[in-house]
Parts: C-alpha cells; structure tokens; sequence
C-alpha cells in the first residue's frame, strides 16, 4: 500500500484529501508544515508527499528541495491557488512531478495520484533496466519491455545458436540492425566478424564488388586484389540490410552464397567457400514483391528461413517513458547538459504522437531538445512536434486560403481552443470527462489549457 503524505497549513485541506485519498486505499498521514513533514519522512519511507505552494513558514517548493535531498525516490505533487507557468516550471525544475490548482476536481486528483505512483515505479524499474542493459551486450543496446520487445527477445535467444538465416521486417527507423547484433552476439559465432552492408545505398556495379571482392586487372582501377565482404565475414555474421533493393543479377549471384556457401571474386576464376550466417532486413513487403516478380521467390524462402518482425514505436507506446529517459542520459552527458527529467505535458505529447520515423525519430527528437533547453527538465516547447499532431479533426472538409494568405499558427490555436472549449461543456466542466471525449490524456489536456492562456471557467 503506497503512503501519501498531505501537507498543508490548512485543517480542513488536510482532513478533505487524507478522507479522499484513504477512500482510494492508500495509507495517507498529514502535517501542518514543511518542518514537520521532513521530520515524518526521516522516519517513514514516504511514496508521493502532496503538499501546498503557500504555507507560513516552509513553502512548498522549499520543501521539495529538501525533499529530493533526503529521498529522491519520493514523488511530489503541488497544489496551489496561485496556479502560473512560471510556478510550474519553477516547481517541475526543482523536481516535482506535477502541480494541481486549488480548485481541482476530485477526478482529476485522484488520476494524477495514480500517475505518479505508476511513474515512480516505472522510473525504479527503468533506472534498474538501463543498469541492466549498460552492463550487458548481449542485446546490442536494445530497449523495452513491451510485449512487442519481449517476444523479439525470446526469439533471438531461441535461434542465436542456430545457423538458420534471419529475415528482420520492420519501418525504417525500429532498430533492424540492432536486432541483427543482438542475434550475432547471443550466438556462438559473437566472437567472430559482423559485417554490416547497406544494399540499397550502393550503386549494383560497386555493390557487386564489395560483397564478393575483385581480383586485381578485372576493371579499370583494380591494381590489386580484394576481399569482399563475404570473405570479411567468414565464420562471423553478415547483416544485408535493406536486402529488397537488390537487383535480379545480383539476387541471382547471392542465391549460390545463400545455398553453396561459395562465390567467385569479380574477374576470378576459383570457387572461394565461407562459413557465414547471413541475416537480411527490408522495410519493403518482400512477399509482395515475390508475386510482382521483382524479388526471387526461391531466393526469399532462402533468406526467410526465420522470420522477426521489429516492432514500430506505434506498436510500443509503453516503451517511450524508457527510451526518452536513456536519450536524455545519452545526450545530456554529450552536450554537457544538466537536464535530468522531461515533464509530464511533454511526456504525454511524446505517448500520442505517431512516430512515423518510430525510435530514430524519438532519438533526434530527444537530441534537438536536449540541445535546445537551457533549464534542467525538458518542455513541449523543445520537443519540436505539433502539440495538436495526434488530433485526426480536420479544420473543414476543404479548406479556403484567401489571396491574402492566412496565420496557421493562428487557425490551429482558434480550431484548438474551440475543440477544448466544446469537449469542457460536453463534459459538464469535467477535464477527465474532457480528455476521454477528445481521446488525449489529461496530462496532454491540461497542457493545452495552459498553451492556450484557458482556464478552468472558460
């Protein structure tokens, strides 16, 4: 049972949210005032301190400092009658999870409890995962714990050791070479060569070359002989990434590799025989491709022995909290930077945006934004995506631009705020009533009100 601690300088606040919140079942104590509360959690292991901005004595913010100092574990919310973005961002600096105005609805509490809670112990389990994985290779760097992850990491453990070809499908950007690392270095091949090779970004007259190498007068330049890279990788692995773009003559030439093991050097004559695994990935639908006639059909089911499909990020939702915590890490520590945290509203535009570059583009979303920001907790502002992308509303079935032109930014805050404005008065005044009609989180909601200047009455 998680323990809440209330504080406030105000009796009948304290008595109503410890009434609440011990109806919610959690085991909930009270203080008069920053003095007190820190005394309380010297003694008590503390989950979420819920605590007032304005008080006598200790503020709120105060109290968080210290706080952080004594437990860092322990989350905090603020309450506050004198509600501002400068406060926010005064108190999310500082490290507080959240803030409430005073007049907030029961609902709304009793969520944004619930989040923190949940957030606590995802930043436990993420900070153990990241130490996890920083102390091992054996998953090529590879982050999650979604069931999309979960599966693709069974099966790699289930055929590393085996000698079946791999076939990784997947968008671009979901990480279909860190998935082929992850094969090669659970296998018993870890210590041998992984060689990597992008088929789609060489033209075929030098891809041809690089992959089977060249004998010395073949071509016009060849002074010497050469190794390619299936020599490179005897007795290791061969990544063949974006395999759909090969051309019919050389899918021709890799088909004998894929079912003799031997090829010929470009101008040579003698059969050269390798011990390699070969792991392919395409972003392209290669069964697709097999019907029209523009992939080999013999050659797929060659490659295709042992199918992993990488998930997109869209798939994995649950997984962007991770990675955009091992981001910041990463490039905090690359750009000297002191950021430690992104706030909640930036969280939640980050969860309901679609991805379509999937982890590449959270990675150079992360980065711009950790470049950018001059505090130390990341902002929607820096994030650089559209805070309405998620909306699938359309501002009229055709729109009309007049001569004059028009103030996007302008329409898309007006066509906002009045989605915003419309859901509240559905919702009979309710934000979590609100959020669920416009399918966003409260967080992102709330983000939204304070973007738009909006308050609760309007």
């Amino acid at each position: 049972m998680a323990l809440i601690l209330v504080v406030d300088d105000d009796q009948g606040m304290r008595d109503y949210l410890e009434i609440m919140l011990s109806r919610e079942g959690y085991d909930v104590s009270t203080a008069p005032g920053g003095k007190e509360a820190l005394a309380f959690c010297r003694k008590h292991k503390v989950d979420l301190v819920i605590t007032d901005l304005k008080m006598s004595g200790m503020n709120g913010v105060d109290l968080l400092k210290s706080l952080k100092d004594m437990s860092p574990e322990t989350m905090t919310i603020l309450i506050t009658g004198y509600a501002s973005g400068e406060t926010a961002l005064a108190a999310m600096e500082e490290g507080a999870y959240d803030y409430l105005e005073k007049n907030f609805e029961p609902d709304d509490l009793k969520k944004l409890v619930g989040d923190a809670l949940r957030n606590k112990g995802a930043c436990e389990e993420n900070a153990r995962f990241i130490r996890d994985v920083k102390r091992s290779d054996s998953f090529a760097k590879m982050m999650g714990r979604s069931k999309g992850m979960l599966k693709v990491y069974t099966l790699i453990k289930k055929m590393a050791d085996t000698v079946a070809n791999v076939l990784i499908l997947g968008e671009s950007g979901t990480g279909k070479e860190l998935v082929a690392r992850a094969i090669h270095e659970n296998s018993a091949r870890k210590n041998g060569p992984f060689v990597v090779i992008n088929c789609g970004g060489i033209p075929e007259n030098l891809l041809e070359s690089e992959l089977f190498g060249y004998m010395r007068g073949s071509f016009s330049g060849a002074y010497a002989d050469k190794a390619g890279l299936f020599e490179m990788a005897d007795k290791g692995t061969i990544f063949l990434d974006e395999i759909g773009e090969l051309s019919p003559f050389l899918q021709v030439k890799l088909l004998r590799v894929v079912q003799e093991k031997t090829f010929r050097r470009l101008g040579g004559s003698t059969d050269i025989h390798v011990d390699v695994r070969i792991i392919s990935a395409t972003n392209r639908n290669l069964a697709e491709r097999v019907k029209t006639g523009g992939f080999r059909e013999d050659l797929f089911y060659r490659l295709n022995v042992i199918p992993v499909k990488a998930p997109s990020l869209r798939e994995r939702k649950e997984d962007i909290p991770l990675l955009a915590n091992f981001f910041i890490e990463k490039y905090a520590r690359q750009y000297g930077r002191e950021i430690k945290k992104i706030s909640p509203y930036a969280l939640a535009l980050l969860v309901e945006y679609p991805f379509p570059g999937n982890v590449r583009e959270l990675e150079n979303i992360i980065e711009r934004s950790v470049a950018l920001e001059t505090g130390n907790i990341i902002l929607p502002e820096n994030l650089g995506i559209s805070a309405a992308a998620d909306t699938s509303q359309n501002f009229g079935d055709d729109p009309e631009i007049p001569d004059a032109g028009v103030d996007l930014n302008e329409s898309v805050a007006k066509f906002e705020r009045s989605l915003l404005e419309k859901a509240l008065e559905k919702a009979g005044g309710s934000k979590t009533k609100a959020a669920k009609l416009l399918n966003i989180s409260l967080d992102s909601l709330r983000y939204r009100f304070d973007k738009l200047g909006m308050t609760e009455k309007e």
